[in-house]
């Protein structure tokens, strides 16, 4: 094993958390980065990443030495754009843009932005600060002063290292001669560090002597088409094995049989490959050594075919490959969704017609149930770990339950699996349902109270509970308990979202803060605490703004995308809905009808485990929102119904009134934030306990809550009126510990009294 020292950017930012990513491009591109509260935890993320990507990619050594961190100050014109001109802006925007120069062992000069994810070789280095800015400024046209934001400074930037071992490339084997390019990129099925990784295929015996058939007799091309899960990789690896057991009777040893099927991604083939041409002649040379060996090709995604290589689906690897594909110069299987499936065939017409498609359907639950209890009898053979009776049943329930759009077993597997390495490693001897239980809060954020039948639900205490929190609306209390209720009880609809609500009211008045408690309850209980996901629909009002909800330009996703997929179990919360352009509610139907956002690429996101909450100010009274009459929910559904399409509003399972807050209410709300206040660390640290007279409360009435904008200004009115004079107070009395500090109104807390 050699060891090689990596250099990465790592920088923090406005919230504490650590990026740390390579500053060399791995797998063609920059980009790969770890993320974490702790600086180590990034850095150690990016380190295993490496580890895995020397191993498996042979021959591709670290090149980036003599690292040095700089930064670049480059000046960019903002400029606002629509469908028919382009508005700049005044004034310039200088960014400093962290490069880290460094040189490869030829002597070649490197200059990498990894904030920017670009690389570039330089060789006058008076020129550099040019390059940097013609970059930079290409690839930052056309952005608005909020999108440049982004790559303002962050906090904290540096420059880190991390050792990585990896095989020494000098051990050549007769692999390696014989299969060089398929060793780059692509791993033998056959091989059985490969194979282990893969348990026996269960109730799918007919698949795999379907595929294999087609593969062995037919010499077909394949395509796999089954939801994630389901086992498509499992079953080709087992028709893999069929097929070279039977060729390894019949030719002179097993060598030839175990290297026939390769698996490999369409990035890897592409990776590392920076120059015009270079993966085609990678590929061509991978078709050469297969066509030697009557090898076939395995891709682990169809979709990915059609994405990577050129600029759009025409110059993409899968057009490349297929004439060849045509001509039966290579044989291949891929494997895809039935949404990549069609997407697929929209975007590259013709090339799905190259393959024989079989379809993996979901198991009947009967199979489902006794893959399960085999699967969890191998694992526990395997592990020497012995399983609580019905883990496997109960696991069963939950998944069925909570996560019906999740394929089962496939699912549940990996789950076990999961807990019985975490077992062994831990040196305990048996799995206990308590712990399944607890492995499985810990990834959803569900209370245990949802996970366990004989726990029950008090709604009354519930509706109290979120009436403490959101003062003053008890009707939108109500109806938050009512859903939870129906979650609880399995009463859902579990091929819509939990909930689809539209929360109507004037501004400042606890639409927000009822989101933020419900999902604080309800998905609050994991290792991710933050669980809601909040979207400004007055930024998607451009004409490409539905584009823009469900990816980004490059066609990665987008961040509501990117945060319900690794997250589903959460709060999305869309404000002000009625800014947003008209075809954005077009993209919404599909979540408040079926749960499910489906981009171009095929690329599904399930929303059926999220409460879609939806605030609007449509039908609030001009006048004020503090003790004003309520305004009749009739009132605000005539407006929402006269605002959006009849196919919007009929997919909404119910309209939230807010109404404005009574003065009891705004009191209530004023010694509530004052009650936190007196719980901040400063306080609990001096040990100082607050009181707060009553003039003082009337008073932060009168500047705390407006008529427009309800109780929004009140935070504000504390910070500047209390916290920041008892700051002064406590900088004034250093010695002042364990007292009770009371505030009285005198000329406007002029005076504090403690005792």
């Amino acid at each position: 094993m050699a060891s090689y020292r990596v250099p990465l950017l790592v920088w923090q930012d406005a919230q504490g958390g650590y990026t740390a990513t390579p500053v060399e491009l791995y797998l063609g591109e920059l980009g790969m980065a770890g993320f974490a509260e702790k600086q180590s935890s990034a850095i150690k993320q990016v380190q295993s990443y490496l580890t895995w990507y020397l191993r498996e990619l042979p021959g591709s050594i670290p090149d980036f030495q003599n690292a040095q961190l700089t930064r670049i100050r480059v000046q960019i014109r903002p400029e606002y754009r629509t469908d028919q001109r382009v508005y700049p802006c005044r004034e310039r925007i200088e960014i400093p843009v962290p490069c880290v120069l460094g040189r490869q062992r030829s002597g070649l000069l490197l200059c990498s932005m990894p904030t920017l994810q670009r690389l570039f070789h330089y060789f006058d280095e008076q020129e550099l600060r040019k390059l940097v800015a013609e970059t930079v400024r290409r690839e930052l046209a056309g952005c608005s002063p909020q999108e440049l934001a982004q790559f303002l400074s962050p906090q904290s930037l540096q420059l880190e290292h991390v050792s990585v071992r990896a095989p020494e490339i000098s051990s050549r084997t007769d692999e390696d001669t014989q299969y060089p390019a398929l060793l780059r990129v692509a791993q033998a099925i056959g091989k059985p560090d490969f194979r282990k990784r893969f348990g026996h295929v269960w109730k799918r015996e007919q698949e795999v002597r379907d595929l294999a058939h087609r593969l062995g007799s037919e010499k077909a091309n394949v395509l796999l088409v089954g939801r994630r899960g389901s086992g498509k990789t499992s079953v080709l690896v087992h028709a893999a094995r069929m097929l070279e057991r039977d060729r390894s009777k019949t030719e002179d040893g097993e060598r030839s049989a175990r290297f026939r099927f390769w698996q490999t991604s369409a990035g890897r083939l592409v990776a590392g490959m920076k120059y015009l041409g270079q993966w085609e002649e990678r590929c061509e040379q991978i078709i050469s050594e297969l066509s030697s060996i009557d090898g076939v090709l395995c891709l682990d995604s169809l979709m990915e075919l059609t994405q990577i290589g050129g600029a759009g689906a025409g110059g993409s690897l899968a057009a490349f490959f297929s004439s060849y594909l045509r001509d039966g110069q290579l044989k291949m299987v891929a494997e895809a969704t039935p949404e990549e499936l069609e997407a697929s065939r929209r975007l590259l017409p013709g090339f799905v017609e190259l393959f024989q498609v079989l379809r993996l359907d979901d198991l009947a639950e009967m199979d489902m149930r006794a893959t399960l209890r085999l699967a969890v009898d191998a694992r526990a053979r395997d592990t020497k770990v012995e399983v609580e009776e019905f883990v496997a049943d109960r696991l069963f329930q939950l998944f069925r339950r909570f996560m019906p759009y999740r394929p089962l077993p496939g699912g549940a597997i990996g789950f076990l699996k999961n807990l019985f390495d975490r077992a062994r490693n831990e040196r305990r001897a048996k799995l206990s349902m308590a712990e399944a239980l607890t492995q499985f809060k810990r990834e959803t954020g569900l209370p245990e109270s949802f996970l366990r039948d004989d726990r029950a639900l008090d709604v009354q205490a519930l509706e109290n509970e979120f009436s403490q929190q959101v003062i003053g609306q008890p009707d939108a209390c109500r109806v938050m308990a009512d859903v939870i209720a129906r979650f609880k009880t399995g009463l859902n609809d579990s091929r819509r979202p939990l909930a689809t609500l539209l929360s109507c009211g004037p501004t400042g008045v606890g639409k927000t803060q009822l989101a933020k408690t419900v999902s604080e309850y309800l998905f609050g209980h994991g290792e991710m605490t933050e669980r809601l996901v909040r979207l400004d629909m007055s930024e998607y009002s451009s004409p490409f703004a539905a584009e823009r909800l469900v990816s980004k330009s490059d066609g990665s996703p987008s961040d509501i995308v990117s945060r319900v997929r690794q997250q589903p179990f959460c709060v999305v919360l869309l404000d002000e809905i009625e800014k947003a352009a008209t075809a954005v509610y077009d993209v919404l139907l599909g979540v408040l009808d079926e749960g499910r956002l489906t981009d171009r690429f095929g690329r599904t996101t399930t929303f059926c485990n999220s409460i879609l909450i939806m605030t609007s100010n449509l039908g609030a009274s001009s006048g004020g929102s503090i003790g004003l009459r309520p305004q009749s929910g009739h009132r605000y559904e005539g407006e929402v119904r006269q605002f959006f399409r009849p196919e919007f509003f009929n997919r909404l399972d119910q309209l939230v009134t807010f109404h404005p807050l009574p003065k009891e209410a705004c009191l209530a709300i004023i010694q509530k934030e004052l009650k936190e206040v007196g719980q901040r660390e400063g306080f609990r640290k001096l040990g100082l306990r607050l009181q707060f007279a009553d003039s003082v409360v009337e008073h932060l009435l009168q500047i705390g809550f407006h008529p427009q904008f309800g109780a929004r200004p009140l935070q504000r009115a504390i910070e500047e009126s209390v916290v920041a004079r008892l700051a002064h107070f406590i900088v004034n009395h250093p010695d002042l510990r364990n007292a009770t500090v009371r505030i009285e109104l005198d000329r406007f807390f002029n005076t504090l009294v403690h005792r």
